[in-house]
């Protein structure tokens, strides 16, 4: 038992396959910059497996199942410092990420800026690897 983890407030969600999940915001953060690079979800399993390797674990609502975040690139996040607001019903997890957060080849997930004259938001980031090479599309 964990009594931390315990002490943190999970949100019941169903995911793609019908299973009642309980899962918390996670936020991913370059611990170096403070460059927020992904924002997904964890449930207890995947927090503890986390903390238990030092590598980010998510929950992965349209998977239904966790997952190694860089289990099939190999760009993962290593684990340098964990918090939770005030409420704790929100985990921060300060990383340093192995080349890029992004599946789309960006090293954060937010590379895209809102746009007040234009149709469609401005791309303010630079890929750093190719996602059809990586993931052998």
């Amino acid at each position: 038992m964990n009594s931390q983890l315990d002490s943190l407030k999970f949100e019941k969600h169903t995911d793609s396959k019908g299973n009642v999940v309980e899962i918390i915001p996670t936020i991913i953060q370059d611990h170096q910059t403070g460059q927020v690079l992904v924002l997904c979800y964890m449930n207890r399993e995947a927090l503890e497996m986390t903390i238990e390797t030092g590598k980010i674990h998510m929950y992965s609502r349209s998977r239904g199942r966790v997952a190694l975040k860089g289990e099939s690139s190999g760009h993962f996040q290593i684990v340098k410092d964990i918090l939770t607001d005030c409420d704790k019903d929100t985990v921060i997890f300060k990383v340093e990420q192995h080349s890029a957060a992004c599946h789309e080849g960006y090293y954060s997930c937010f590379y895209r800026q809102y746009n007040p004259n234009g149709d469609d938001w401005k791309i303010i980031g630079e890929k750093v690897f190719d996602p059809e090479k990586v993931y052998k599309k």
